[in-house]
């Protein structure tokens, strides 16, 4: 971590970054991220730069969430970049039957985690980024669990449609997100 955050950073914040960089587990690191995100403190922004470029797409977008929710656009940017990205040039940690690294397995791991931190954000800027994504076969089981996360009710017209989806998970996932969505706007 460079030394001008040193000497500008809480120490809590300090250690919380050096254990964001460090946590090699994407999951892990994510909560170091809400963690790093409840002190409010944007010094942690600068050292965290490098990590909206990692090959790691989780971990990519962890950073992302931390930018975003200290409100930084480029993290709510970066988390869609990732959503619309099916480059296979990326860091592969998904296995085939085969037992061989799957670059195609990777990219939906990779959008459905996006996908998902859109929700961990509740911000309603993520809402017309979601809706077209409930037709979208690799991460659509997901999205009505971020639409609610969010909490805006004009995700409600379009969660309503997918009751109409062929896949029962995804009907079951809608009507969930509806009636989160029907209590939030009822109390």
């Amino acid at each position: 971590m460079p030394s001008s955050l040193l000497s500008t950073a809480l120490p809590q914040t300090v250690g919380l970054v050096e254990q964001f960089e460090s946590t090699t587990a994407f999951w892990e690191q994510f909560e170091v991220a809400k963690k790093i995100v409840a002190l409010h403190d944007k010094s942690v922004l600068p050292p965290l730069e490098l990590w909206l470029r990692c090959e790691d797409m989780r971990r990519r977008g962890n950073a992302a969430f931390v930018f975003a929710r200290l409100g930084d656009d480029r993290g709510l940017e970066v988390i869609q970049a990732i959503l619309e990205d099916r480059s296979p040039k990326r860091a592969v940690f998904e296995i085939d039957r085969a037992g061989h690294p799957s670059p195609a397995l990777q990219i939906r791991a990779d959008r459905y985690y996006a996908a998902h931190l859109l929700g961990d954000l509740k911000d309603v800027r993520a809402v017309p980024i979601l809706i077209p994504l409930l037709k979208d076969e690799e991460v659509k089981e997901v999205v009505p669990w971020s639409l609610a996360e969010i909490g805006d009710k004009s995700a409600i017209p379009p969660l309503k449609e997918a009751l109409a989806d062929k896949d029962l998970t995804m009907r079951a996932s809608a009507l969930r997100a509806l009636e989160k969505l029907e209590q939030e706007t009822s109390n």
